[in-house]
């Protein structure tokens, strides 16, 4: 099968490998949409030590069950899946308590857990085989395409959870990337004033179309804090969502909300970014400062649902599609956000 292959730090490939088995408890896959992520840079620079090289990577995308190995029963040949990439070894104390997220044997496929895309191979390839857990079965009407957000729209959700939202609060939301855009469209829900934050203006165009009532480009406004607080009436936000990844996002987030507000921080889940406040923005600021990692206690299975209803939309956000032997095109498209580039599809078996 063609894979796309990290040999080493730095360097990608297409390469020719063998379809793998689907051993005990796993479901083999034929891989229809996958996307490129801006983790997926972080892998390829060995930013991620669970990571061994080479590596396929791969962990936003959906298929057709082929093959499942002994043992399973959740899923069959023939079933359209998406695919959550955090698999828990199930026996630690995270596990139990469903933060499979947190797996105290990360990395460590011998005790149970993976991290697919990221510690076993991922589904950037024709065919992969994953933990059948990892499975959430597409209701007939959602396209292989949308099927491939299932992780990221569960990330989204989790960090609005993790926000406590009450309907009618003010919500910032940092970074109108693709899982930023889905939290923009999940907090609607129950926001009152929702402001969208960013620094491309093609991006907070699309924010707008799919719910922000007040978007602030970074770039054009000499203080994106004081123009988030007029935007609503002179007071911070009641809760604040990051997702951009960066240290000066995350200090912002925490200075545009409210004296008691909200802070969940959720984009920089690599090594590299750093927060510089003075700390009394939090203690004299009576702030709440979440964490929010991945989408534990499938929480995608609940985000598929949002996907399924039409409350959440997949479709602005992917802007171009490839074949898969044309995944260095794909890639540069991606991170030179050329044309707009949200997300970037790709499709080994054809067009989904």
């Amino acid at each position: 099968m063609l894979a796309v292959t990290f040999p080493e730090v730095g360097r990608f490939e297409l390469r020719e490998v063998p379809v793998p088995e689907p051993g005990p408890g796993f479901a083999l896959i034929k891989v229809r949409s996958t996307t490129i992520c801006a983790t997926d840079m972080k892998i390829l620079q060995g930013r991620f030590p669970g990571t061994r090289f080479p590596h396929i990577p791969g962990h936003e995308w959906s298929g057709e069950v082929v093959a499942v190995g002994p043992g399973v029963h959740s899923v069959q040949p023939g079933d359209r899946v998406g695919v959550e990439v955090h698999v828990g070894c199930g026996g630690c104390q995270p596990c139990l308590d469903g933060l499979y997220n947190l797996c105290e044997n990360y990395g460590h496929p011998e005790r149970g857990h993976a991290h697919i895309g990221f510690t076993i191979p991922g589904g950037l390839a024709e065919y992969c085989a994953v933990p059948a857990r990892a499975l959430h079965k597409l209701p007939d009407h959602l396209s292989f395409d949308e099927g491939a957000f299932t992780d990221n729209v569960g990330v989204a959700l989790w960090a609005v959870e993790r926000a406590e939202l009450k309907p009618g609060e003010n919500v910032v939301v940092i970074g109108p990337g693709a899982i930023g855009l889905l939290a923009l469209q999940i907090a609607r829900a129950t926001a009152g004033r929702l402001v969208l934050v960013g620094t491309r203006e093609d991006r907070l165009r699309v924010g707008r179309e799919l719910g922000a009532d007040v978007t602030v480009n970074t770039r054009e406004v000499a203080d994106p804090v004081e123009a988030v607080r007029e935007a609503f009436g002179g007071r911070g936000a009641d809760a604040v969502i990051e997702f951009a990844g960066t240290g000066e996002a995350a200090q912002q987030a925490l200075r545009m909300a409210r004296r008691g507000g909200r802070v969940v921080l959720g984009g920089s889940t690599g090594q590299g970014a750093e927060l510089h406040i003075e700390l009394s923005t939090i203690v004299r600021g009576h702030l709440d400062v979440r964490g929010s990692l991945a989408n534990p206690r499938w929480v995608s299975r609940r985000g598929v649902a949002l996907m399924a209803s039409g409350a959440v939309r997949i479709q602005p956000l992917i802007t171009h599609h490839f074949p898969l032997s044309e995944f260095a095109r794909a890639w540069d498209t991606f991170f030179q956000r050329e044309g707009g580039a949200i997300r970037v599809m790709l499709h080994p078996g054809g067009a989904a």
